[in-house]
């Protein structure tokens, strides 16, 4: 029994849209296993002891580590969460709670997908007018604060769609019940969210970790390890950067090293996302 050609062509056309797709993942989960394949080959021989307890070494030194870079970095890291974190959250909660449908959501809902879609670099540059200039040199609070303006609008937007995703009934019997809104919104909305308002801060931690254009004018680097958050502090993306370029073996050894300590902490992050979002969904 012959076939309806129109089934016929339908069959042809879906077989070759799935081929095409298959190819096109194969084609990108092949780049990025070759990718990783090639961090681990060239950045696992340098990952031992010395490189989380000595600090970056002079040119032409064969000793030495990363431990300033990975401190400044996570210095900077927790300043740029801790200030964009709670703001992303205080104005991710107006827009889902008490703007939902007024002119100002619009306009700040606009404004949060320019940010969100804002080559880093920009914000660098806004930061080094703003904040660097007037201080007169670079600094460890300039960098973080570059990075705390890409968090916002990662976190605005996770927030917002998860309190969204809060079924209305659970606030309204919370009302009825005599709570105020914003006890509704905190016991009520935040806890049926919880997972997903943690998942949105890990991926924002896991975007910034490792930024290295906004650093590049704002805290720059150093040779040095240092506390100080008013002066220039050394970071891993930079000083990968910097070492990348150099004609130093060791120094091009601590660089392999040192993107492969960011992208497994980056993969450690969205790991931990994936898994929060999963039991957001198994709930």
């Amino acid at each position: 029994m012959a076939l309806n050609p129109i089934y016929s062509r339908r069959r042809r056309t879906d077989i070759i849209i799935r081929g095409l797709c298959f190819a096109a993942a194969v084609f990108g989960v092949t780049w990025l296993a070759l990718i990783l394949i090639t961090l681990f080959f060239n950045g696992l021989a340098g990952l031992n002891l010395e490189l989380f307890v000595a600090d970056t070494p002079p040119p032409g030194s064969t000793e030495g580590g990363l431990r300033n870079a990975i401190v400044g970095s996570i210095i900077m890291t927790v300043i740029g969460v801790g200030i964009g974190a709670p703001l992303g959250l205080f104005a991710g909660t107006y827009l889902a709670e008490y703007g939902r449908n007024d002119r100002l959501t619009s306009v700040i809902r606009f404004i949060n997908d320019i940010l969100l879609s804002a080559p880093s670099i920009i914000i660098g540059l806004f930061i080094y007018g703003a904040v660097v200039v007037p201080m007169r040199g670079f600094s460890a609070l300039a960098g973080g604060l570059a990075l705390a303006v890409i968090v916002i609008p990662v976190v605005l937007r996770t927030t917002e769609d998860m309190l969204l995703l809060v079924p209305n009934p659970l606030r309204e019997a919370a009302s009825a019940l005599g709570l105020p809104r914003s006890l509704v919104i905190k016991r009520i909305a935040y806890r049926a969210a919880r997972s997903g308002l943690i998942t949105g801060v890990l991926l924002a931690t896991a975007r910034v970790a490792g930024e290295t254009a906004p650093l590049l004018f704002t805290a720059l680097s150093n040779q040095f390890f240092s506390l100080g958050l008013n002066k220039t502090m050394a970071n891993l993306p930079v000083t990968i950067n910097n070492f990348v370029q150099s004609p130093y073996a060791y120094w091009k050894q601590l660089a392999w090293s040192g993107a492969l300590l960011i992208t497994l902490t980056v993969l450690a992050l969205n790991i931990g996302a994936r898994i929060l979002g999963a039991e957001r969904t198994a709930k």
